[in-house]
């Protein structure tokens, strides 16, 4: 008679759940201010920090990722289009393309604003570079490409922000994780995440050149991101606990951890929540409500990554 075995998967830890978080709400954050740029007529100097600190998260979260890679130089092989062409079926292959031209696409995009930037000019090498007639060159060159660039970064940022789901849900051994609704659960806290970290950004560094209409619609999408995330959630923990024993072991351990109950459900998700309609519908105003919340929302983001990862659970007969 076989035995049921489980095992909890011990490869994928807080550094691939790291690679996650960034990597979706980085590309989210580029795709946001992008279209604020484009259709809300927002100031450039969103559009100028989304594609500086969304550029930077993906390149640490990819960071993390190249750490842990056992043979450093696969890394040159699927940033390569031979990569997709030879493994069409592999989406670490085209979730790296889209990283790629994603970044090219927002740095170009950004830079004629960024040239522009006083401040910037007095960055240590950041602003040598800027100030290179090479660098204004090619600002001036891709300014007449903007609308080019724009769209290449919003669909390789929408493809990045879905590829970390899809990602994991290629993972049949994992009934958590091969999910079809894991790629619309990251997406969704991506752009979650991307609306508190801009929220941030205004509130905190560019808060008296932002107009109020924008802050309060990215108030309003994110209240609705975040409802969203419960609902979804709340279809996860119906799908482990009627699914597979390994999708029972990982509601066990999920539902059972305190971290995950309390500081991602909780703290992650429903304080937050409560914060933003008190916001929007009126009775609290100021920065430092929507600041917490954002800040909640951010860790919340990471913990969700972080404890999938952690309760991904092997099951298999003997």
């Amino acid at each position: 008679m076989e035995t049921m075995t489980f095992a909890t998967q011990n490869l994928w830890t807080w550094w691939f759940a790291l690679y996650l978080f960034l990597g979706g709400m980085g590309a989210a954050v580029i795709v946001v201010s992008f279209l604020s740029h484009m259709y809300l007529r927002e100031e450039k100097e969103l559009v100028m920090w989304g594609a500086i600190s969304g550029t930077i998260m993906m390149v640490v979260g990819s960071g993390m990722l190249f750490l842990h890679l056992l043979n450093k130089w696969a890394a040159i092989y699927i940033l390569t289009p031979w990569g997709i062409f030879h493994k069409p079926d592999s989406w670490i292959a085209w979730g790296s393309q889209f990283i790629l031209w994603l970044q090219v696409a927002a740095i170009l995009y950004a830079l004629p604003y960024m040239v522009e930037k006083p401040r910037l000019l007095h960055w240590p090498l950041v602003g040598a570079l800027l100030k290179m007639k090479f660098t204004r060159d090619v600002a001036l060159v891709a300014t007449r490409f903007q609308p080019f660039l724009a769209w290449v970064a919003v669909i390789t940022g929408l493809g990045t922000a879905v590829y970390t789901g899809l990602l994991l849900q290629s993972f049949p051994a994992v009934t958590l994780w091969h999910n079809p609704a894991v790629p619309i659960l990251f997406t969704v806290s991506a752009f979650s995440t991307a609306m508190a970290w801009l929220l941030i950004v205004m509130y905190l560094f560019i808060y008296h050149r932002v107009d109020h209409t924008i802050r309060a619609l990215y108030e309003r999408v994110d209240m609705c991101l975040i409802t969203a995330e419960l609902v979804i959630i709340y279809s996860f923990f119906n799908f482990t606990l009627s699914g597979s024993e390994s999708g029972y072991r990982s509601a066990e351990l999920l539902w059972g951890n305190p971290g995950w109950v309390l500081g991602f459900v909780v703290m992650g998700l429903m304080v937050p929540l409560a914060m933003e309609v008190k916001c929007v519908f009126g009775r609290w105003s100021g920065k430092v409500p929507i600041v917490t919340a954002s800040l909640l929302v951010l860790s919340g983001g990471f913990l969700l990554r972080h404890f999938f990862m952690q309760a991904g659970v092997y099951a298999y007969p003997w």
